[in-house]
């Protein structure tokens, strides 16, 4: 059962990333306000839902929200600053679209880089544990799957529409046998030995 708030009484926005693992496209975030008595059976961490079921949430967590924004880094960005420094970046970027300014950031996860003038509190596992990081979740990785699935239909060698990015074997081997290309992450370990690869 997640829980609804934090701390009674304060505007909290709920925060996630998605595609921090990834070896290909830009690291999305999401930053969600709900009001309190939002409540949904299907509501969870987004990697517990099928893709069906976050399609049929994004609506509901739109429309219901008090305030929601999606914020992008983008890969040059990433290979410029770490994957973590890009994670928490999108968040700030998501955060600062917000109609609505929070009293309190609930970060999933154990780090954060302090948006100015606001509170927040990490916590592991957030998005298994309070409505709004939940949401946030899934808002993250649908926009995130969206954009791998447009970005397939030029790079189809990769099988974006089913990996989105992460490291699978059968992304990795079309890797070694096709080469990266500049939606891959330059900074990170792109196939297992290494090997020179054209950018």
């Amino acid at each position: 059962m997640l829980l609804p708030q934090h701390t009674k009484g304060k505007t909290e926005a709920g925060c996630d990333e998605a595609g921090r693992g990834c070896l290909a496209g830009p690291v999305f975030a999401a930053a969600v306000i709900l009001p309190e008595k939002f409540s949904h059976p299907l509501l969870n961490d987004s990697k517990k839902l099928s893709d069906a079921q976050r399609k049929e949430l994004r609506p509901l967590i739109e429309t219901e929200a008090l305030a929601w924004a999606v914020g992008i880094v983008s890969v040059e960005e990433i290979d410029e600053i770490n994957i973590l420094r890009a994670s928490f970046l999108a968040m700030h970027r998501a955060i600062g679209q917000l109609k609505i300014k929070p009293e309190l950031l609930l970060i999933d996860g154990n780090r954060f880089t302090k948006y100015p003038g606001i509170a927040h509190q990490c916590i592991i596992g957030g998005d298994g544990k309070y409505r709004s990081i939940a949401a946030a979740s899934i808002l993250a990785k649908t926009y995130r799957d969206d954009l791998m699935d447009t970005l397939h239909e030029k790079f189809p060698q990769y099988a974006w529409y089913k990996n989105k990015g992460y490291g699978t074997l059968a992304h990795r081997k079309a890797i070694m046998e096709t080469g990266a290309c500049e939606h891959h992450r330059k900074t990170f370990k792109l196939l297992p030995d290494q090997l020179e690869l054209e950018f």
